[in-house]
């Protein structure tokens, strides 16, 4: 499809690049720890972009039969509409090889995802509580090929855990989860230390303290995170730069954070279910260090974004079937890794709340993504959220809120802990940061 698409294109006197996806998903789903579904889907398709005299269209089809010269048709009627754009289509250039697919998730039978979720789901059994449990699976090939010769092609899994505990006591509604994210099928091991995490949290959950009040210590575990990290991924996009509303827009090679932060852009990484060879734009995957001990070093680019800036696509385009491509993280590793303040710690916050006398841990927010998230402030409620005493968890708290700015808290991180995980396509450890407002509701 994708030769013949292209070949239809040059005929007609338009640059072109195709990206042709198919993907087989498994879902399993258990609700108050039986099994509630248990089923597969499957979706193909091929989106088309063109470049004629100048201006850019995009037509996308999910039906095996469509013809080639029609597809092409609708796609530069879109771009007659279209704005001018100088797309520079990329040339083939050699790509690394990256482990994307793997075997053992991709032949595990539907019993063996089922065995997976009933495994939790017993794990998890607690009287009074509601065990929730999905398991998603994902097989899939993705080609992406232009009229400038680049070509590229690759096969990935995708392997989703998910698991909820819900406990209803009164008017007291607690809610806890945790998940597994990775191209590979989890091992035993892996899915105890899923069951001791919601567990652990459970316990410590069940006694509720007053909240604590005023500027204080708080740590974020890797879960709790995204209200901080929101305005900065958000910042550093070549889109957000374009669009005006990005910060740090004029920044590059500034100290904007503190000198133990950074963040990277890895499409590389080993066995992570968002990684690739290549982008959705036939552009070789690498790794590009955004923020580098504090200091703004670069913003990520798809090929659009990168034309109007002026810059080189930095590999991260991503488009959909009916899409045109924009620009997307691949996995993002806050702080470096390989580094710790010593053997990985377990418990929560990683080892950080020894020299807290009183402040807060953070699990869960309410309402991430919402208030002036361009400016790098926050403020939500808490959903999960323990009180620290004389560096212990002394209970859960209810009825609190927490606000700050990203910017001024991430000029004086007080630590990284010592357990650094994948949560999603996000690889971080536990932060502290000082100084977060706390508020009593």
């Amino acid at each position: 499809m994708i030769e013949r698409l292209l070949e239809q294109a040059r005929r007609r006197g338009a640059g072109a690049d195709a990206l042709w996806r198919r993907a087989e998903r498994t879902s399993v789903a258990f609700e108050w720890g039986r099994l509630k579904t248990a089923g597969v889907t499957e979706e193909a398709g091929v989106n088309l972009r063109v470049v004629s005299a100048g201006r850019v269209g995009v037509a996308g089809s999910t039906a095996v039969d469509v013809p080639p010269d029609e597809l092409v048709t609708r796609a530069l009627a879109a771009a007659e509409l279209g704005e001018t754009l100088a797309l520079a289509l990329p040339p083939p250039t050699p790509f690394l090889q990256v482990p994307t697919h793997f075997d053992r998730a991709a032949t595990a039978s539907l019993d063996t995802l089922i065995g997976i979720g009933r495994q939790l789901a017993e794990g998890l059994a607690r009287e009074g509580c509601q065990v929730n449990v999905t398991v998603e699976r994902e097989v899939a090939e993705t080609r992406v090929a232009n009229t400038a010769g680049a070509d590229a092609a690759y096969p990935s899994t995708g392997i989703a855990v998910s698991a909820e505990l819900w406990r209803v006591s009164g008017d007291d509604v607690l809610a806890l989860g945790d998940s597994l994210e990775g191209a590979d099928l989890p091992g035993p091991a892996e899915l105890a230390r899923l069951v001791q995490s919601i567990t652990g949290r459970l316990d410590l959950a069940l006694t509720v303290v007053t909240p604590p009040d005023g500027a204080l210590p708080v740590v974020f575990t890797p879960a709790g995170l995204s209200a901080v990290l929101l305005p900065v991924t958000q910042a550093l996009s070549g889109k957000a730069v374009l669009q005006g509303i990005s910060p740090l827009a004029g920044r590059l090679g500034d100290q904007v954070f503190d000198a133990t932060f950074s963040v990277t852009d890895d499409p590389l990484a080993a066995g992570r279910s968002a990684s690739r060879p290549v982008d959705d734009e036939c552009v070789p995957s690498r790794t590009t260090p955004l923020v580098q001990r504090g200091v703004v070093e670069r913003f990520i680019y798809d090929l659009e974004t990168a034309a109007r800036a002026g810059a080189a696509s930095t590999g991260n385009g991503q488009r959909g079937i009916f899409s045109k491509p924009v620009v997307g993280y691949t996995n993002m590793v806050i702080g470096e890794r390989g580094k710790g303040n010593g053997e990985r710690d377990e418990t929560l916050g990683g080892g950080l709340l020894r020299d807290i006398a009183d402040g807060l841990l953070v699990d869960e927010l309410i309402g991430v993504g919402q208030g002036n998230v361009s400016g790098g402030g926050f403020s939500h409620p808490v959903a999960l959220a323990y009180r620290i005493e004389r560096g212990q968890i002394t209970g859960r708290v209810k009825d609190a809120a927490i606000a700050g700015n990203s910017y001024d808290l991430l000029k004086r991180i007080g630590g990284f802990g010592n357990d650094r995980r994948w949560y999603g396509s996000r690889s971080t450890p536990s932060l502290l940061l000082e100084g977060v407002s706390v508020a009593r509701r």
